[in-house]
């Protein structure tokens, strides 16, 4: 499977230009991190959360753990961790375990970790466990400008 064609699609209209890391299949972030020879808190992984009002995106390094308490706290909300069968239908051209972190491209809210402040470059999922998309840290933030941001680890 190349790069899900939704991110691609995405990538393209916002101007962004990218490379893709391939690398052994890999079952975890870390995994993706470590098999690509990359440092972990430059992976943004993508936590998919719920609640009554819907889905949302939160955005964190691969070497870090989403803490829940301050996502709520943050937006006001009571979220949850999202049921994985209710999210193929989502993101239909990724891979379950392999969903880029970038919400709009996806039509979804989303909170991003403050840590990805000052990266000079950004490596998100493609859509498969084989291959990641590795972008500027600028076109990261410029991707992700109107999402909400915070310290959510």
């Amino acid at each position: 499977m190349a790069i899900a064609l939704t991110l691609q699609k995405y990538l393209a209209d916002n101007g962004i230009a990218y490379d893709l890391l391939p690398h052994r299949h890999s079952s975890s972030s870390m995994s993706s991190a470590q098999a690509a020879h990359i440092p972990g808190k430059h992976l943004a992984k993508s936590v998919i959360l719920e609640d009554e009002d819907g889905y949302l995106m939160a955005v964190i390094p691969a070497t870090e753990h989403l803490k829940f308490r301050k996502v709520n706290h943050a937006l006001k909300r009571h979220l949850g961790m999202a049921i994985e069968s209710e999210l193929e239908p989502l993101f239909s051209d990724c891979e379950l375990g392999a969903i880029p972190a970038v919400g709009d491209a996806y039509s979804m809210e989303s909170i991003v970790d403050n840590k990805f402040e000052n990266c000079s470059d950004v490596y998100i999922e493609a859509g498969d466990h084989e291959e990641l998309v590795h972008i500027s840290g600028n076109s990261f933030r410029k991707l992700v400008k109107d999402s909400h941001h915070a310290s959510i680890c």
